[in-house]
């Protein structure tokens, strides 16, 4: 489905403050968790899980889990351009994810990751 996705599907998926916000965060940090996308965007539980729901189901993500913990990244299929873009406006954008970030990075415990994802 990612390689299929149409600018106009990816614009509608992303025109929401949350969800490009969390794809951005996702897309700098590579991977990122539901408790992590809660404590950086100040946002309940079930509001997270429902964005990144869109997100996956229209392609943009994909999920592991490991644990307790269930991980969100960029789908690896995605098409060269959707990468670009994500990659353009995080990096044009930073001061927009300011409050976002510093939060991510104030948080106190974050789940650790495997060192090895095969």
């Amino acid at each position: 489905m990612p390689s299929n996705l149409t600018p106009t599907e990816v614009f509608k998926c992303l025109a929401d403050d949350t969800r490009v916000k969390m794809a951005l965060l996702i897309n700098r940090e590579k991977e990122l968790c539901v408790c992590e996308l809660t404590f950086a965007l100040d946002q309940g539980q079930s509001k997270i899980s429902r964005h990144l729901a869109l997100l996956r189901n229209c392609g943009l993500l994909s999920d592991r889990r490991q644990g307790q913990w269930v991980y969100y990244r960029l789908h690896p299929d995605l098409p060269q351009w959707v990468n670009d873009v994500l990659s353009v406006t995080g990096k044009s954008n930073e001061e927009w994810l300011e409050e976002q970030s510093c939060r991510l990075s104030q948080m106190g415990y974050r789940p650790a990751r495997l060192t090895n994802k095969c």
